[in-house]
């Protein structure tokens, strides 16, 4: 579709709303907080953030040079590894408004930095940045290794496969208690079940619940 504008074209993306590829900042007075975001897209299926412009859609526009340095320290300074991203300057209303497309990223996880030195892995779920569970950086971890992936069949593997089916809907550490193995290795046979599509989650009520795939 093209667009005769600017105007036209922003008013097309704001039309959307907020949604798993798409948000909406009013000002960039924190870079780490912004970083989130990048962190969230690049994780899933990448996205675009439209700076300038208020939750409910209002055009408030970049007003300084400091907003425009914050930008690029989130995506450079805060994202590590650093992330892709693009950014485009649009005009209407008398002001401008900047959008940072984030492709989704090849090497993931991308972690957001925090000024203590902390670095934390988002995904991007319907409209909202959420910390990745640790059975995602796990599939992340196995999908960078360059060892084969096979899937063996043990005790451990039983247990798991017990575990779900009588307990569907599970938390983590509610499954970590039903199977009664160590956390950490629940863990990797979780991220392993998913990546085999043996097993699956959703978020519900900010918590991340893992079953079997129907």
């Amino acid at each position: 579709m093209k667009f005769s504008s600017d105007r036209q074209y922003l008013q097309q993306l704001i039309a959307q709303g907020e949604h798993q590829q798409q948000d909406f900042k009013y000002k960039v007075m924190d870079a780490e907080k912004l970083a989130r975001s990048v962190s969230a897209f690049a994780n899933t299926d990448g996205g675009r953030l439209l700076i300038g412009v208020r939750d409910d859609g209002h055009i408030s526009g970049i007003r300084s040079e400091e907003e425009i340095y914050m930008m690029h320290s989130a995506a450079y300074k805060y994202c590590e590894p650093q992330p892709s991203i693009h950014f485009d300057t649009l005009h209407a209303e008398g002001r401008n408004v900047v959008i940072a497309t984030v492709p989704p990223s090849p090497q993931k996880p991308v972690f957001a930095l925090t000024t203590d030195g902390k670095r934390r892995a988002y995904i991007r779920i319907h409209d909202e940045n959420i910390l990745a569970s640790p059975v995602h950086l796990d599939i992340w971890r196995q999908e960078s290794s360059r060892q084969g992936a096979l899937m063996h069949y043990s005790n451990d593997e039983a247990q798991l496969l017990a575990a779900l089916r009588e307990h569907p809907a599970a938390t983590l550490n509610q499954t970590v208690r039903h199977v009664r193995l160590p956390r950490h290795k629940v863990i990797h046979l979780l991220a392993r079940f998913i990546r085999f599509g043996i097993a699956t989650w959703t978020y519900q009520e900010e918590r991340f619940l893992f079953s079997l795939k129907d």
